[in-house]
């Protein structure tokens, strides 16, 4: 790989696209796993056909998509159902951003993983972790404004995900995002430098 690989995770409303486009302005290459989930089942994909295959007709929408809203009830409601779909989807976007990284030619490229911590094993290729950390409370009061939903939902969709400790043990750095949105410029200035001199080290 001629890129040097930082992989950025964080809880879910932790700020993770805020921290993304800053280093995106300061020229960074930026591959996004969310990103990469719609593309591996997009219209025609091999990863569409597969869903079909698993869940039947009524996983797509009447254009032949991936009828996201429904397929979401339907894990949510059914463990076995996330798993069977988890296995679909996660290798395909694995080898999407690991494609990306081997065609990178910048010093280094930024990964957007939310569910880096559940997935670590499947990412060695990665060089560094960096963490946008926001206290639970902060996430929920977030998470609440951003989707529009109560306190007990916002609970149980951060029960979904790595904890807050679990994502710190595995970070070599860490944003504190639970302040001002003005102050991750400097966070994100002080990053890039050092990935950069990491990259023409190593």
């Amino acid at each position: 790989m001629n890129s040097y690989v930082v992989a950025l995770t964080g809880g879910i409303a932790a700020g993770k696209s805020a921290v993304t486009g800053r280093f995106a302005a300061l020229g960074v290459p930026i591959y996004d796993a969310d990103v990469a989930a719609r593309e591996v089942v997009a219209p025609g994909s091999e990863g569409l056909a597969a869903v079909a295959a698993a869940f039947g007709a009524e996983a797509l929408d009447a254009a032949g998509q991936l009828d996201r809203a429904a397929m979401r009830r339907r894990v949510f409601a059914d463990p076995s159902a996330r798993k069977t779909l988890e296995a679909i989807v996660h290798p395909r976007v694995r080898q999407w951003l690991h494609d990306r990284v081997l065609a990178a030619t910048a010093p280094y490229c930024l990964l957007a993983i939310p569910l880096l911590a559940e997935n670590l094993d499947h990412y060695r290729w990665i060089d560094r972790v960096l963490l946008v950390d926001a206290p639970v409370e902060l996430q929920l009061a977030r998470l609440m404004a951003r989707d529009g939903i109560d306190e007990a939902l916002a609970r149980r969709m951060l029960a979904q995900q790595a904890s807050r400790e679990q994502r710190l043990m595995l970070a070599h750095d860490v944003i504190d995002n639970s302040g001002d949105e003005a102050l991750l410029d400097a966070q994100v200035a002080a990053l890039h430098r050092r990935y950069l001199d990491l990259a023409a080290n190593r």
